[in-house]
This record gives C-alpha cells, sequence and structure tokens, in this order.
C-alpha cells in the first residue's frame, strides 16, 4: 500500500505531541489554545457561518414540517 510521507509525518507529529500529554484531550487542546495565543494568529475558528442564515421563525417552521 502507498504511504504519503507528508501524511506519514502529520501522524508522527501529532502522535509525539499527544504523549506529550499522556494523550489526555483536555491538556492537548489547552497547550493548541495557548500556543494559538502565542502566535498572535487565529489558527481554529469554532464559529459555522452559513451562506444563507436562517430565521429562527423559519427553522422553527422547517422542523415541524419533517417531524410531521
Amino acid at each position: 500500500m502507498w504511504t504519503d510521507p507528508i501524511v506519514e509525518e502529520i501522524h508522527k507529529i501529532r502522535q509525539e505531541h499527544a504523549a506529550k500529554f499522556n494523550y489526555d484531550l483536555r491538556a492537548i487542546v489547552r497547550d493548541y489554545q495557548r500556543r494559538q495565543k502565542l502566535s498572535g494568529k487565529k489558527i481554529v475558528s469554532f464559529t459555522r457561518k452559513s451562506e444563507h442564515p436562517v430565521a429562527p421563525t423559519e427553522r422553527y417552521e422547517k422542523q415541524e414540517l419533517v417531524e410531521a
């Protein structure tokens, strides 16, 4: 099976980073957040922007149609 050396390198880096924190997901996330803050760059955005925002009443009406 063919392996991509770039993907393999990323997996190795992620594995080493996780091992430093004993695979504790909260500690890993805290470290990435700390790195993000120190860099001054936005690395991760948890906001999802919709091209076509739906008003709350429209969402409710659509949900009623699906459930009916």
